[in-house]
């Protein structure tokens, strides 16, 4: 008998473990979806059945450790170990888990939500999972074409680039008749917001419509530059001088060599020398003509309390000890070592430069009118600022992240052009004539203030920062 009741409960146990099975079944096709939408990624259980008593739980199994995207247990949802990324962006039904259904709500999708994700579903005697793969769609950024020099055949370097598009987007240039040109160079970068891509190519007619057109399966962006012949003009010009400068600094180097060996006509080489400086401060100034450059003069009553501005407004440098003004420091930084200009900017273009030569700690750039002077600063768009900095012999500049800039030779003059309607803060290496980075796009909607920096609290370089007028 006991035999027989044992045998019941087996058999009884088998029965409702059996009944108890189920498959979880998700998508068999990528779930596609578009950067910034909700997107639900399928999840249930067949045969249907309420999974409200069971753990329901989603993780990203393309990352390290699995980490957790939702969870659902003891009849609520347990989010305390989820992806900080994640955190208000999910969302099961929990009038579905009754239908069997543990579908997730992701809302807001980013580019960083692509991937697999792993939904787990286990009850007292069963488990089973599936697997959904993300796929995200962005638009990225209008493309941006800047003119980046030439070369000396008379061709005008353009390069056109645009991010923040997933997958990688596809550019090419085409001139006004709708023919393929060649990309010269080409760079494709990701991070957590997608692809950036950069290409460059050479112009050399003008009087042309060039366009630059980025394509991601059923979207196009487009952007447009006319090749003038003024702007040819003014190039060649500047080709045909730096030819020169280059032949005269093959002839200069020869004549040092044979000079140095036989110490004679001196004079002669000397007369070479500022034959070649000459023409080569032509050339930049020829350059700097197409350029609206400004008279910055610094304002004291903005700079932080160890900072000394010179009378004429034109050098700041670390006085080493605090000095409070009449005003008692109204609208002054108060931990960084930062001054503005005088004059602000609310319409067009102007440029201007800074001597860095010798300073190892230093910011420089524009900044709003309004932007925060007191306490701890993050420089960057976000915050009002638009600047590249020198920190521990590197340069950097800051937009939503950090950006590591790669020079092939170190600022001794840094120039800043801004141009406001188009959104452009763009700086270069004056003296090597080389671009060194933009901040494209932005928006502005009040006054911009050049703005010069020595870091934050102190700064032991006696060597100050100098607004140049000479050019």
């Amino acid at each position: 008998m006991k035999f027989i009741c044992l045998t019941v409960l087996f058999v009884s146990g088998i029965t409702d473990s059996l009944s108890e099975q189920y498959k979880v079944v998700g998508s068999a096709d990528p779930v596609l979806t578009v950067a910034g939408e909700d997107v639900i990624l399928p999840c249930s259980v067949k045969p249907n059945t309420s999974v409200v008593d069971m753990r329901v739980e989603w993780f990203r199994s393309d990352q390290k450790d699995s980490q957790l995207v939702h969870l659902y247990q003891d009849h609520e949802d347990r989010n305390t170990d989820q992806i900080e990324s994640y955190r208000g962006r999910t969302k099961l039904n929990h009038q579905e888990l009754q239908r069997g259904d543990a579908s997730l709500k992701l809302s807001s999708v980013r580019v960083s939500d692509e991937g697999l994700y792993k939904c787990f579903i286990e009850s007292k005697s069963w488990y089973d999972d599936t697997t959904v793969d993300v796929r995200v769609e962005a638009v990225g950024r209008p493309p941006v074409i800047t003119v980046d020099g030439f070369d000396h055949s008379g061709g005008l370097h353009l390069q056109c680039e645009s991010e923040g598009w997933n997958p990688e987007p596809d550019l090419e240039w085409l001139d006004s008749e709708g023919v393929s040109l060649s990309s010269e160079t080409t760079e494709t970068h990701r991070n957590t917001e997608g692809f950036s891509v950069k290409h460059t190519t050479t112009v050399h007619h003008s009087d042309d419509k060039i366009h630059c057109r980025v394509k991601l399966r059923h979207h196009m962006l487009e952007a447009l530059i006319i090749s003038s012949s003024n702007m040819f003009s003014s190039w060649r010009t500047s080709v045909i001088m730096i030819s020169v400068a280059v032949v005269l600094s093959v002839i200069v180097g020869i004549l040092i060599a044979v000079f140095a060996r036989k110490n004679k006509d001196h004079d002669r080489l000397q007369n070479e020398k500022r034959r070649l400086q000459h023409e080569n401060d032509q050339l930049l100034q020829l350059l700097k003509t197409i350029i609206h450059k400004v008279n910055v003069i610094l304002d004291a009553d903005t700079a932080h309390p160890r900072l000394t501005v010179s009378e004429d407004g034109k050098q700041v440098r670390d006085g080493k000890s605090r000095t409070e003004r009449v005003d008692g420091g109204k609208d002054r930084f108060d931990e960084y070592l930062g001054v503005l200009g005088k004059e602000g900017f609310s319409s067009g273009c102007f440029y201007f430069e800074v001597q860095v030569k010798g300073q190892t700690k230093w910011d420089l750039g524009v900044t709003r009118e309004s932007v925060n002077r007191t306490g701890w600063i993050s420089p960057s768009p976000e915050d009002g600022h638009w600047t590249v900095s020198l920190r521990g012999g590197k340069y950097w500049a800051l937009e939503s992240s950090l950006v590591s800039l790669s020079l092939s030779v170190n600022p001794q003059r840094v120039g800043v052009f801004v141009d406001y309607e188009k959104g452009l803060v763009s700086f270069c290496d004056v003296e090597s004539m080389s671009h060194i980075y933009s901040f494209t796009n932005q928006s502005f909607n009040e006054k911009l203030y050049p703005f010069v920096s020595l870091g934050y609290w102190s700064n032991e370089d006696p060597t100050p920062l100098i607004i140049c007028d000479d050019y």
